[in-house]
């Protein structure tokens, strides 16, 4: 199988090092951004490694548009390409809007949404010279409800317009044959927050329990697969029927 190359941001722990993991081990060369967790960077790449794949490491702050085409670059230049950008860098925090700062309010969108578009317009140029690519981007498994959200405002709106980013993107690359696809998780043990936050929350889930990394790793999975080269602007909720 010829060589194929993915970026992950946030993909140091958490759901990013899942999917890099997986990738690993179907030999894909691997190259994570990390911004503060270097020593979960370092131990995901020798990971990655062990796992029959190639890693690269890279301390990027991808809310700053010219850091994120140098890393595009730094990624092209070391491996030739990028087949697989897979979007999962997004920082996150609870705060009632009257209690939010400005810097607080732009710090979601600098994270969740913004590198978004700096990326994809880095990495296209490449994937459209090669006629493929795939992009995959985080949502939150309600967002394309646009319901209120008192305690999570500025993160709940950058999430709903990663969807509208999403399916922008899938028109405007479909034609050179780039899929852009969103996953959207509910309630995953990620390692992201506490256990007992987690148990309190099962009781709103209709399956009846947290999802697991490797769920949503197998939607990562399914949409890099070629069984889903027809699959484009898709917005997949990984929730376990909440948020629906």
């Amino acid at each position: 199988m010829a060589e194929r190359v993915a970026l992950i941001t946030g993909g140091a722990k958490g759901i990013g090092r899942g999917i890099a993991l997986d990738l690993a081990a179907q030999q894909w060369s691997v190259a994570i951004c990390y911004r503060t967790s270097e020593k979960e960077a370092r131990a995901t790449a020798d990971a990655i490694t062990e796992r029959g794949g190639r890693a690269l490491s890279i301390r990027c702050d991808v809310s700053d548009p010219q850091a994120a085409k140098g890393l595009v670059t730094e990624v092209e230049q070391q491996w030739g390409r990028i087949d697989a950008l897979i979007n999962g860098a997004g920082p996150y925090h609870r705060m009632n809007l009257f209690e939010e700062t400005v810097e607080g309010w732009n710090e979601m969108f600098d994270g969740n949404l913004h590198p978004i578009f700096y990326l994809a317009k880095a990495v296209a140029p490449g994937m459209k010279a090669r006629k493929s690519g795939r992009i995959i981007s985080f949502s939150m498994a309600n967002a394309d409800q646009m319901i209120s959200q008192p305690d999570v405002t500025a993160h709940y709106i950058a999430k709903a317009g990663v969807l509208i980013l999403t399916r922008t993107l899938a028109k405007l690359l479909a034609p050179h044959g780039i899929t852009v696809n969103a996953i959207s998780p509910g309630f995953i043990d990620s390692g992201s927050a506490p256990p007992e936050e987690l148990a309190g929350m099962t009781k709103r889930i209709p399956a009846g329990y947290i999802g697991t990394v490797d769920d949503t790793v197998a939607a990562v999975r399914y949409l890099l697969s070629n069984e889903a080269r027809y699959v484009n602007g898709a917005n997949i909720q990984v929730s376990g029927g909440w948020g629906i």
